[in-house]
C-alpha cells in the first residue's frame, strides 16, 4: 500500500527563515525607561559590566577545560572542584547578565564575541601540567577581582548601588573564594609528618 504524500498548508509550517532587523543595539542602553539612573550611567555601567561578564564566561569555560584535562595524582579532587567552580561561574554570569538586561543594556553572549571583549589571557588549547592549570586561574581571579573593585568604586561615584553591590557580593566575594580553594593545592605540604 503506497502512502500518499500531502503537502500541509502554510499556515501550519513553522516559520523558519525569518529575518528582521535588531532591535537594540549592542552598547546602547533603554533611554527611556522606568529606572532612576540616568541613560549615561546605565550605560557606563553597562559597558563595565559586559567586560566583567565576558571574563566570566571565559573564566567558567576555563575552568571546564581544567576540568576535562586534569591529571595526575589530585586528578578526582581537581576534576571536582574545577566542575564545581564551572557551575559556580556560571550562576555569576547570569547575575550579571540580569544586572546588564535591568539597566536597559544588551548583554555579550556568543563565543566569538565574548573572546573579543574578555581580558583574561586564553590558555593554549592543549593539555598543561596541573600547577599551570592552577596558576592561570589564580591570575585570571585577581583580574576579576581587581575589575570587581573598578566597577565598584565606578557605581559607587555614580550612586548605582545595585552594581556596586553585584561587583562586590555577587562577584568579588564568590571569586576570592575560589581562588582560596584552588590555590591551597599549591601549598607545598607533606602527605604525611616525619619524626
Amino acid at each position: 500500500m503506497a502512502t500518499s504524500v500531502k503537502k500541509a498548508s502554510g499556515d501550519i509550517a513553522p516559520h523558519w527563515h525569518a529575518k528582521a532587523k535588531e532591535i537594540q543595539a549592542f552598547g546602547t542602553v533603554i533611554a527611556d525607561m522606568p529606572h532612576p539612573l540616568s541613560a549615561d550611567v546605565r550605560g557606563q555601567m553597562c559597558e563595565q559590566l559586559n567586560i566583567l561578564l565576558a571574563d566570566t564566561l571565559a573564566m567558567r569555560d576555563m575552568y571546564k577545560k581544567h576540568h576535562w584535562q586534569v591529571s595526575g595524582p589530585t586528578f578526582y579532587q581537581l576534576h571536582l572542584l574545577f566542575d564545581k567552580h564551572y557551575e559556580e561561574q556560571a550562576e555569576m554570569a547570569d547575575t550579571i547578565a540580569e544586572r546588564i538586561q535591568s539597566l536597559g543594556g544588551i548583554t555579550v553572549a556568543m563565543g566569538g564575541d565574548v573572546a573579543k571583549l574578555a581580558e583574561l589571557p586564553a590558555p593554549p588549547m592543549g593539555r598543561e601540567e596541573v600547577p599551570v592549570q592552577i596558576s592561570r586561574l589564580l591570575e585570571a581571579h585577581k583580574i576579576i577581582m581587581q575589575r570587581c573593585h573598578t566597577i565598584a568604586d565606578a557605581a559607587d561615584d555614580a550612586g548605582d548601588d545595585g552594581t556596586n553591590d553585584l561587583a562586590v557580593s555577587d562577584i568579588l566575594r564568590p571569586n576570592e573564594l575560589q581562588s582560596w580553594f584552588i590555590g591551597q593545592h599549591l601549598v607545598e605540604m607533606p602527605l604525611i609528618l616525619s619524626k
